[in-house]
């Protein structure tokens, strides 16, 4: 199956002169959501991923199935104020400013293996953020899977050292 074929390009979206790849024509169609739950699933199974975390939204999304598939849990990492229970936290450089993200304390156990899926691999800001939570709490990061990279802004090379699997690459 091609995804490509379900993903819409939107000129101009959220800003003149961005192309944005949107997503919810695959979530639409139930064979191509399935077809990338399962692509995923089988890399957590070969990775033996003990945890799937998936930053918000869009990371919620995909790394859902792929724990409910597997039968594991899923963490979330969400933006600030938005865990009720004590989390830890990193503060990640953007283009202009920065960020927070933020994971419960008792979501990643010592030894964990822990997949993180998203949807998009673009600059590597908010993967490299997502890998600090997991390791600082004492995960093993073994894999990261995304649905879509944008080759051309380079995220992969803030990410050396980790095993990425990408389904679709533009």
């Amino acid at each position: 199956m091609n995804l490509k074929d379900y993903i819409a390009a939107i000129p101009d979206f959220p800003k003149e002169g961005i192309l944005f790849r949107d997503i919810t024509p695959l979530m639409l169609d139930g064979n191509a959501y399935r077809h990338a739950a399962e692509a995923f699933t089988q890399y957590a199974r070969d990775k033996e991923a003990t945890l799937i975390v998936g930053p918000e939204a869009r990371g919620f999304i995909f790394g859902c199935p792929v724990a409910t598939n597997l039968g594991i849990g899923f963490a979330p990492v969400r933006k600030p104020n938005k865990l009720p229970r004590p989390a830890v936290k990193v503060s990640y450089e953007l283009e202009y400013g920065s960020n927070e993200l933020c994971l419960h304390a008792d979501a990643v156990k010592p030894g964990d293996k822990v997949l993180i899926v998203d949807d998009l691999l673009a600059t590597g800001g908010t993967m490299v953020a997502t890998i600090e939570l997991v390791e600082k709490l004492g995960g093993e990061v073994v894999g990261l899977a995304f649905l879509i990279e944008l080759a051309d802004l380079k995220g992969r090379d803030k990410l050396t050292g980790h095993d990425i699997l990408t389904l679709i690459t533009y």
